[in-house]
């Protein structure tokens, strides 16, 4: 079975399985030529989502949407209050409550992202998003609920870091030369999901209500040639001076 041939949610259920059970980055496809990438990979991650979330461990209560396994979210525990971890995937929210959870204040949750945030009991509570590497394989339109609806409901949340997004613009440093991967970069169903320009992004951010800045990751990271991070702020109001 080659990638392209992969069913629909198979990287995301099914793959994970086949992995041993504390083989936390291959199950999530933090991988490089199918192996498992190397802590100095996974500290530039945490580097960089610590620097652009500025997180308070005092006041923060963080939500990770698209959460996986919790072995990236495990890293942001102790720079929040609270955490809540979010993945579809009932075999890695399994594998996070497993290994990672800290209950009462450190939890992982088995929900569809965007059902979860059109039904949040108590969407005030948070203060801070982070959705790493889960972003893609979200469809336009759940893209762009995914976002409306936390600009509207969540409403203490003014800071949201969307990281390895896959860059369009250079989608052709990532497929080998002379394949033709047009047809491929609309598709959130494939193992990179949807592909997007900056400019793609930021507009489909503004049209939720949000502001984007954009980040790269270090040279030495092994995605920086084609991926990109974002960081979405509410926009900024202001005064209009009276004559």
């Amino acid at each position: 079975m080659t990638k392209e041939s992969w069913p629909k949610d198979y990287i995301h259920k099914e793959h994970p399985k086949t992995r041993p059970a504390d083989d936390f980055w291959g199950q999530v496809s933090r991988t490089v030529g199918g192996r498992p990438v190397g802590q100095e990979q996974i500290d530039m991650i945490v580097v960089a989502v610590r620097s652009g979330l500025h997180l308070d461990p005092q006041l923060d209560v963080l939500l990770d949407l698209g959460a996986g396994n919790g072995a990236l979210s495990r890293y942001f525990f102790a720079d929040c209050r609270r955490f809540l971890g979010v993945d579809f995937s009932p075999y890695l929210v399994q594998i996070a409550r497993q290994n990672f959870e800290r209950e009462p204040d450190y939890r992982f949750l088995e929900s569809d992202a965007v059902a979860y945030v059109e039904s949040e009991a108590h969407p005030q509570a948070f203060t801070k998003v982070l959705c790493y590497g889960a972003f893609s394989y979200f469809s336009p339109t759940d893209a762009h609920r995914l976002l409306r609806v936390l600009g509207e409901r969540f409403g203490n949340v003014k800071l949201l870091y969307i990281g390895n997004l896959p860059d369009k613009d250079r989608a052709h440093l990532f497929y080998p030369a002379g394949k033709d991967f047009r047809s491929l970069l609309d598709d959130c169903s494939t193992p990179i999901g949807v592909w997007r320009s900056q400019r793609e992004f930021a507009a489909l951010a503004a049209a939720a209500g949000w502001q984007a800045e954009f980040r790269q990751m270090p040279r030495a990271f092994y995605a920086a040639h084609y991926r990109y991070d974002a960081i979405l702020r509410r926009p900024e109001t202001r005064s209009v001076r009276q004559r």
